[in-house]
């Protein structure tokens, strides 16, 4: 598997740059959020290797028959604050979504050199044609909610967030 850190170079990711994206990605929303720091709090394995991994806030739409996905664009980050600090000390490297975060979202990105990204909003149906295979990895009780590992070429991002703290919403 790809390694993220390494395509990234995380520290030298500054707020502000695009990217173009090509590896893995998976999908989390609220729910399955919650579930995953619940069982980090209970010391239980997560579905999935989160370390250097970049979680999407995403909740795909139903797939048209012939695609690969339905409309899947970002959903408001926000939401997953509470959480995000819990994933990022268990090995997180990243994030995407859409809107700015809180302040000890920021604080946890810096102490543990992370990255949060944006990407386009109210785009689901241009950011799928980006997805090149869809794949169920836990949680299938949450429909659109569970968690989907994403192969994507050339996904577009934007630094929301570099590992310094600096953020293109002026948090600074």
């Amino acid at each position: 598997m790809q390694n993220v850190r390494s395509q990234f170079k995380i520290k030298n990711l500054k707020a502000g740059e695009k990217y173009s994206f090509s590896g893995i990605l998976y999908t989390a929303r609220d729910q399955a959020h919650k579930r995953l720091v619940g069982a980090i709090k209970k010391k239980q394995k997560l579905p999935f290797d989160i370390k250097g991994k970049i979680i999407y806030y995403c909740g795909p739409t139903q797939t048209p028959k012939g695609k690969v996905i339905g409309a899947c664009g970002p959903t408001t980050s926000s939401r997953m604050d509470e959480f995000a600090p819990a994933l990022l000390k268990a090995g997180l490297l990243g994030m995407i979504g859409k809107g700015a975060r809180s302040s000890e979202v920021i604080a946890a990105i810096k102490k543990y050199h992370a990255v949060y990204f944006v990407t386009y909003a109210g785009c689901g149906a241009l950011l799928a044609r980006y997805v090149k295979a869809k794949k169920l990895v836990a949680y299938p009780d949450l429909g659109p909610e569970a968690i989907y590992e994403l192969k994507v070429e050339d996904f577009p991002l934007i630094v929301a967030i570099d590992a310094t703290g600096k953020d293109i919403y002026g948090k600074v």
